[in-house]
């Protein structure tokens, strides 16, 4: 049975790498995966995706990321998500709703009925089956970050005090359906990370 798992967290959390290591880890046992990403995983959702990291538009608001990022994940949903899950593959996403709840919501301040509105029109039910949550320190995660060396888009430039509200914004949503949601200690090894995360995904299968 196919199962959708979505990977969520601050910057700098290392959700890539772990991306990486669940797929590897599903394929080992004989599962179908398809990896992908939000903003994104479509032809449009990449474009929509450049629209909103550039670092060039930050005059945007706050009604028009969210507007955003609903569309590229209309698109992502009903292009790729679904499609993959009726074939029987388990898909990873790094990044899902939760997202919209956390930066938008809680990091921006959007009213959380606007999300809901959202959500409801473009996903109608559509959840994930398990969210993993990559939770550690916002300054952690931001070192990590200017530690590859690599320009700073529109969200990384984003200040300390936001993240931190997005981290607990993360957690509070995790709070609401512990059944669907696990935290993974990102501070520590990625040895320990993916650890972690083998145990829950042994309870998945």
């Amino acid at each position: 049975m196919s199962r959708f798992l979505v990977l969520e967290g601050v910057e700098g959390g290392g959700k890539s790498t772990a991306q990486q290591f669940i797929a590897d880890w599903l394929r080992a046992r004989g599962k179908a995966v398809l990896t992908t990403r939000e903003p994104g995983g479509t032809p449009i959702g990449e474009q929509i995706r450049a629209i909103l990291l550039d670092p060039a538009n930050a005059a945007m608001t706050v009604d028009t990321e969210a507007l955003l990022m609903f569309a590229a994940r209309a698109q992502h949903v009903e292009e790729k998500i679904k499609p993959a899950l009726t074939a029987g593959q388990w898909v990873v996403s790094d990044r899902f709703v939760d997202a919209s709840y956390a930066y938008q919501g809680v990091g921006r301040g959007m009213p959380f009925e606007r999300l809901d509105a959202l959500a409801d029109w473009t996903l109608q039910g559509f959840h994930a089956d398990m969210t993993f949550i990559f939770d550690l320190p916002p300054e952690v995660g931001l070192a990590r970050v200017a530690a590859r060396g690599e320009g700073h888009d529109r969200f990384e430039q984003e200040k300390l005090d936001f993240f931190e509200r997005v981290r607990e914004a993360y957690l509070q949503r995790a709070a609401l359906a512990p059944q669907r949601y696990a935290i993974i200690d990102a501070s520590q090894s990625v040895e320990d990370v993916q650890a972690q995360l083998v145990q829950v995904l042994e309870r998945l299968l």
